[in-house]
């Protein structure tokens, strides 16, 4: 996500200033005693990155009542983006993988056991920040948010080079790993700012079926972009064994075909950075893109009622992006 371009698309200085606050924010709440563990915690914050779930919460924060509560709405954004960033360390440790960001990973440049404790920190700080600033319910919303990033994650790896699953199984492992993290940003914003119930809930819809738009559109330009795009190996997911929306359409046009390439890219008998054309033909990112619509048209269906707000444009071209950005 280039951030020229979703500026363009979200034209409020307001939500910018709020970006750039919130990025004291992460290092201060991320700081500890220990300059050690800072440096480790602090390691992928300042690599970077879209910013992308403390965006949601900042536009969510515009809907309520006291849109102008602005130090809690950042805050709310902080958790979110805190729970993400360590989520990210473990999961570099579970892939044993060497980049990140564009960036060496965490575990490569240190080790697994201190990746995962930077990722456990970073959690338990937006637990603690959450407690402080937000209410019990905002802490609640996070803790179950994050079981369901661990389910979604497990669900993933359980997957892992299998065959049979299908692509109500991929569904089912994006909503948890992905979707619930953007539906609870758009949630906690909405939160912060007090905003009416029927709001909260029509944001919260708006930021899950988001959140799939979002997963399926990067799934699709893990196989479609470069290594220097991407900050990592095109084609990963593949390589782990993480079998996405494309491939597992591509399975269902010749399972013969599609399991005898998967198979020998996992035995290591070809590269595939030559048979990643084979997943990313027409008519499969065509059939990817199609899904990726029943979502989008899910998510302007829960913000309905909230068409006349001056936000509901904005809302839907974030959408839109997110499609476009995969042509």
């Amino acid at each position: 996500m280039e951030s020229n371009e979703i500026k363009k698309i979200i034209p409020f200085d307001d939500i910018w200033n709020n970006l750039e606050v919130l990025e004291s924010r992460l290092l201060e709440v991320s700081s500890s005693s220990n300059e050690y563990l800072t440096s480790i915690s602090q390691y992928l914050i300042k690599a970077g990155g879209k910013r992308f779930r403390p965006i949601v919460t900042s536009l969510a924060g515009k809907f309520g009542k006291e849109k102008d509560n602005i130090s809690n709405i950042i805050d709310a954004g902080v958790c979110v983006e805190l729970i993400h960033i360590g989520s990210l360390y473990h999961d570099d440790v579970i892939d044993n993988a060497t980049t990140r960001r564009g960036v060496e990973s965490s575990n490569s440049k240190w080790n697994s056991t201190l990746s995962i404790l930077a990722g456990d920190y970073l959690l338990a700080r937006s637990s603690e920040l959450a407690a402080e600033n937000l209410g019990l319910e905002s802490v609640k919303l996070l803790a179950s948010t994050y079981a369901e990033l661990v389910e979604g994650q497990t669900n993933e790896l359980n997957l892992a080079f299998n065959f049979d699953q299908n692509i109500d199984d991929y569904l089912n492992v994006i909503e948890g790993k992905t979707a619930s993290l953007i539906r609870t940003s758009a949630r906690l914003g909405s939160l912060a700012s007090s905003a009416d119930s029927d709001v909260i809930e029509a944001l919260s819809t708006w930021g899950w079926n988001c959140g799939i738009i979002f997963q399926i559109s990067d799934d699709i330009l893990d196989l479609t972009s470069d290594s220097a795009t991407l900050g990592k190996p095109s084609g990963n997911d593949i390589l782990e064994g993480t079998y996405t929306l494309p491939v597992l359409i591509a399975l269902t046009k010749d399972r013969g075909k599609y399991q005898e390439i998967l198979t020998d890219i996992r035995e290591k008998n070809i590269d595939i950075e030559n048979v990643l054309i084979e997943f990313t033909t027409k008519e499969i990112i065509d059939e990817s893109k199609e899904v990726i619509n029943e979502y989008f048209n899910k998510s302007i269906e829960a913000i309905y009622s909230l068409k006349n707000h001056e936000l509901f444009p904005i809302l839907e071209n974030i959408n839109n992006y997110l499609i476009n950005r995969t042509n």
